[in-house]
């Protein structure tokens, strides 16, 4: 997570009202506004190819996926933020009639990059374990093939893990696999790009 833009403390609705006016995205957690950074070229492909892969799998089925724009909100702990991809399997649930902040997601995808990783696996996820209807999250490498799979058990996640191309991931909660080669698809893992 970034820093924060001010030391001003604001409510939800201020946020909400900031951020559907604003050019660029912002996550707003506790009273904070976060202002997102931009992602990578191996970020942004690998962020396509899950949806692709999701997209496929769940036509015909009553569930979205979402890329990186749609926001999601966290409650319980008064905060928003902007998954890289998002699901829902069943009704979506809206915070309100613009339809851009989803309510009840069923799986969660966040890809890592240098900047971002600590909070994806710290904060955020604390976060994210507190949506009810939230039943998987995926930690996804971007500089190798390598996805972390969190999966509700009760009160606890229970963490699986996919390495190397030749992998492939089940997702329970929406009834779809992630081929790990489908979802590396033209990302030069060997690469030193800059992230």
């Amino acid at each position: 997570m970034s820093t924060a833009l001010s030391q001003k403390s604001y409510t939800a609705e201020e946020y909400l009202l900031l951020e559907r006016n604003a050019p660029y995205k912002n996550e707003f957690c506790d009273g904070q506004i976060f202002a997102m950074t931009g992602a990578s070229r191996k970020h942004n492909l690998v962020a396509v190819n899950i949806a692709r892969e999701l997209s496929n799998q769940l036509k015909k089925r009553p569930c979205e996926a979402y890329l990186g724009d749609m926001r999601v909100k966290a409650a319980q702990a008064h905060s928003y933020y902007y998954p890289d991809v998002s699901v829902v399997c069943g009704k979506p649930e809206f915070e309100d009639t613009y339809l851009d902040t989803l309510l009840n997601p069923t799986l969660l995808i966040e890809i890592l990059s240098p900047s971002t990783e600590a909070y994806d696996r710290g904060g955020k996820f604390n976060h994210y374990r507190k949506i009810a209807s939230l039943q998987e999250y995926l930690l996804v490498a971007q500089d190798q093939a390598s996805i972390e799979r969190f999966v509700r058990q009760g009160d606890a996640w229970l963490l699986t893990e996919a390495a190397g191309l030749e992998s492939t991931i089940s997702l329970e909660s929406i009834g779809c696999q992630l081929s790990l080669a489908e979802v590396y698809d033209k990302v030069a893992l060997d690469s030193s790009e800059v992230e």
